[in-house]
């Protein structure tokens, strides 16, 4: 018997971006886009258009550029919000409308307030809708795996026969067990009589840890597409992590005999790594696959069984994944055109003042360190491509700090304006942190609360370039922050710099009435 195809329906763009705290802007979500293209993913569900005009802009655009994968818009099943896709993937090359409606009682009663009939009427009108604008039509049952499974069939058999082209079974709120939803799959496969009209799909949630385990049990049973996320992030718990089901198919192919993905692995790491640090969610040292533990070997035994022979202790070659060890290929001699190099080999697109601009940081940062790493290179291109927004209320002049065992921390702090004037201002903190961003608060009249404060070393050695994230609230606004350098304090203040200016833009979106669900 052959192996099917098992789809993989990336929905980082999406489902990833609603966790709190991981707001991407047009720029971030279409170089993530670009990744996911290079990993060769099946589908990018890239956004939910009708939720506000940067949602339906990020959509439009990498509907125009990307191509090789499905471009997918999540829908309500309201007409509006079809519409809204529908105009939002016009130029894609291959376009696939996601139309989404609760099913399970509690959601029917204390959600949609609808009965049964209605729900499935919703259901088929929604889809009937979609397939005027598109052949390539998606479905799911939010909240799948609490629905009654006699009504769940009675939806999943009357949606196909509208004319859905899949059928995604989501567990919303990551409830299920895996042969638990195993059988949900297999019932459905041997309930609904047009089940074969439709490619099945699962959508699993990590609330109790489990959700690559059930996407696998589901592909055992017969599902041919799982949908997940770069390092499983999403709402709460977050998804299943795409590198862990692709891995996991790859390497235990004795298991998995019925499929196979066409995934390009070895861009795993890289794409790991750019979707950390543009929604500031550090990977966490010991995650399967791009943790950097992953591996990682420290026990005696393990390591003297690992110099003899590899796969004594470790079952994945970490080049597989992108995961090899970077060479010193580049020093402060290195010229422009072997920077270009460099950066489309790390699969990064620069126009011509980006380049010059990481070229300008590239030759600094070679005068500061005795080593350059690749990771070096992926945070120089991050914080000249992402940190730089266009019109930045403020930059960073200079900075002075004093700190002294049992004295008062002081800063300060020289910020440059857009009209090129300097202003100046000195403020005492708890720390040396919190003494520069009162005084940056100072010039820019800003009371912000900081929320979190991350900083992660992203290379070895003690003149690491460090990258600080922070999350910043101002009276109801939050946004995130980045910086980063080989002095964590400057880095402190270029993130906290970088998240004033987000708050100094004028808002250009906001959910619309009613966006309040979240999508399978």
């Amino acid at each position: 018997m052959q192996p099917e195809k098992l789809i993989i329906f990336d929905t980082t763009l999406r489902d990833g971006e609603q966790c709190p705290g991981a707001s991407l802007n047009i720029k971030e979500k279409l170089e993530i886009a670009r990744k996911l293209a290079l990993l060769n993913v099946d589908v990018i569900e890239a956004g939910f258009p009708v939720a506000s005009p940067g949602d339906f802009e990020s959509v439009k655009q990498i509907a125009e550029e990307i191509r090789g994968a499905t471009i997918a818009g999540l829908s309500r099943a309201l007409e509006k919000d079809i519409e809204a896709t529908a105009r939002a993937l016009e130029k894609a090359e291959s376009p696939r409308i996601h139309v989404f409606l609760s099913t399970s009682k509690v959601h029917r009663d204390h959600m949609v307030e609808k009965a049964k009939d209605e729900i499935i009427e919703m259901g088929v009108k929604a889809i009937q809708f979609a397939r005027k604008y598109c052949d390539d039509v998606e479905f799911s049952p939010m909240d799948a795996t609490r629905t009654e499974k006699d009504f769940l069939a009675d939806v999943t058999r009357e949606v196909i026969s509208a004319g859905a082209t899949t059928v995604n079974i989501p567990d919303t709120v990551g409830y299920a067990v895996p042969e638990e939803f195993a059988e949900l799959i297999r019932y459905l496969k041997t309930t609904v009589p047009n089940i074969d009209q439709a490619i099945i799909s699962v959508h699993c949630h990590n609330d109790l840890g489990l959700a690559v385990a059930n996407s696998l049990a589901a592909v055992q049973a017969g599902a041919r597409q799982v949908e997940c996320t770069i390092n499983g992030i999403g709402e709460r718990a977050g998804n299943a992590a795409m590198e862990e089901i692709i891995m996991a198919v790859r390497t235990r192919k004795d298991f998995f005999k019925n499929v196979y993905t066409g995934i390009e692995t070895r861009h795993i790491q890289p794409c790991s790594k750019l979707v950390s640090s543009l929604t500031g969610f550090f990977v966490q040292r010991n995650k399967a696959i791009v943790g950097k533990n992953a591996f990682a070997h420290e026990s005696g035994i393990h390591q003297h069984g690992f110099l003899k022979r590899k796969d004594t202790f470790e079952i994945m070659d970490p080049a597989d994944v992108g995961g090899e060890e970077s060479e010193l290929v580049m020093g402060k001699h290195s010229g422009r055109n072997a920077l270009q190099n460099k950066v489309q080999e790390l699969g990064y697109t620069l126009d011509k003042d980006e380049l010059d601009r990481v070229f300008q940081e590239f030759k600094i940062l070679a005068d500061e360190k005795k080593e350059i790493f690749e990771d070096d290179f992926h945070t120089l291109i991050q914080k000249q491509k992402f940190s730089v927004e266009q019109q930045n209320t403020y930059k960073l002049g200079s900075l002075k700090c004093a700190f002294e065992t049992g004295k008062i921390p002081e800063a300060q702090v020289v910020l440059i304006s857009l009209d090129d004037k300097e202003h100046s201002a000195s403020a005492n903190g708890d720390g040396p942190v919190d003494a520069i961003y009162n005084a940056i608060d100072k010039i820019t009249g800003l009371s912000c609360r900081l929320l979190d404060y991350q900083v992660m070393a992203k290379t070895k050695g003690h003149d690491a370039q460090g990258e600080v994230t922070v999350r910043v609230q101002h009276e109801k606004r939050e946004v995130l922050g980045k910086g980063a350098g080989v002095n964590t304090l400057e880095a402190s203040a270029l993130a906290y710099v970088n998240a004033i200016n987000k708050l100094l833009l004028k808002s250009k979106s906001g959910p619309v009435e009613g966006s309040e669900l979240p999508g399978p």
